[in-house]
């Protein structure tokens, strides 16, 4: 059976499915509701595509065998899975970055699809299949697709920045991306709105890494630049304790007050448009304030246990987003 012609009911099929899931458990609404169907079914191919190539890279494919077979990668999962925390081992290294391969030839099918639907290799990946009709109706270029791909090869090399300027470089890949595919699908791309929109998503970035300083190093991870560590005198030992002491606590507030400088920075783009969309950029903005406070209400100890939004206070945040324009 060819690899376009999968039956539905297959792991993989199964685990994409799941990926979707995930959606749920953002700090902002992916595709809300009150989009247009096609809208929302494009956010999600998004989402779909950037959720595979991120659990990929951290290890977290629930199908990692049956994902390597479908994209012809030829090596296979270590025979003895990582350790539950630390970095992983160099076997499991080299098969996450063959999988990232793997996906990035698949990416480049969908890419020869949409330019040739009759005589190209369709992609294999159910997830990416989804971004054909995406690219196609939408002129996508490949560009931002593989920086989130580069963005996880960068996980399996770097597990430390030096300075916040390497951080935000490391966003341009992880993020940035996500805010210009938007835009893009939504057909009011500018250099101004660009430059506003990755100022935000760098901005939720790092609020996202603020919220997961014990998951990331439990995965041998930090996104704290070592120069803030030595300003407040953080040492790795202390980011794994089971909760923050003062000297964490303040670099963690240093760090969130950073996040809301690029937030505030970046929120003037949602007074560019108009109508649904208004209100979409006006929730992804508010995700970010929303989990800013939920950081500062826990005491800026986000060891302890991780500091999630309220949707409550997310709901009134992004109505006045969307009232003020910013």
């Amino acid at each position: 059976m060819s690899a376009s012609a999968q039956p539905s009911d297959t792991p993989v099929n199964r685990s994409a499915g799941q990926t979707l899931a995930k959606a749920g458990a953002e700090n902002f609404p992916v595709a809300p509701f009150f989009l247009p169907a096609a809208w929302r079914d494009d956010l999600m191919a998004v989402y779909g595509f950037a959720r595979l190539v991120d659990d990929a890279g951290d290890g977290d494919l629930a199908d990692p065998a049956d994902t390597a077979r479908l994209l012809g990668v030829e090596r296979t999962p270590p025979a003895t899975p990582s350790a539950q925390s630390g970095s992983p081992a160099p076997e499991e290294v080299a098969f996450r970055l063959a999988l990232l391969d793997g996906l990035e030839h698949d990416l480049d099918r969908v890419f020869e699809t949409a330019l040739h639907p009759s005589g190209a290799d369709r992609p294999r990946h159910p997830l990416m299949r989804a971004l054909v009709p995406l690219v196609d109706r939408h002129g996508l270029t490949p560009e931002p697709f593989r920086r989130l791909i580069e963005a996880n090869r960068v996980d399996q090399t770097t597990a430390r920045y030096a300075t916040y300027e390497d951080l935000a470089g490391y966003c341009t890949l992880s993020a940035d991306p996500v805010g210009r595919l938007v835009l893009a699908i939504a057909g009011v791309s500018t250099p101004e709105r660009i430059a506003l929109s990755d100022a935000i998503c760098t901005a939720l970035q790092v609020v996202e890494h603020l919220q997961d300083v014990a998951e990331d190093l439990d995965r041998g991870r930090i996104y704290l630049p070592a120069e803030d560590l030595r300003r407040f005198g953080v040492t790795e030992t202390d980011l794994a304790a089971p909760s923050a002491d003062g000297a964490v606590r303040e670099l963690i507030a240093f760090e969130a007050d950073r996040a809301r400088t690029l937030l505030d920075r970046g929120a003037p783009l949602v007074g560019t448009v108009r109508g649904r969309l208004r209100l979409l950029l006006a929730g992804f903005t508010a995700g970010g304030y929303a989990a800013l406070a939920a950081i500062e209400d826990a005491g800026y100890d986000v060891l302890a246990r991780q500091a999630k939004p309220d949707k409550r206070r997310l709901a009134a945040k992004a109505a006045a987003i969307f009232a003020k324009g910013r």
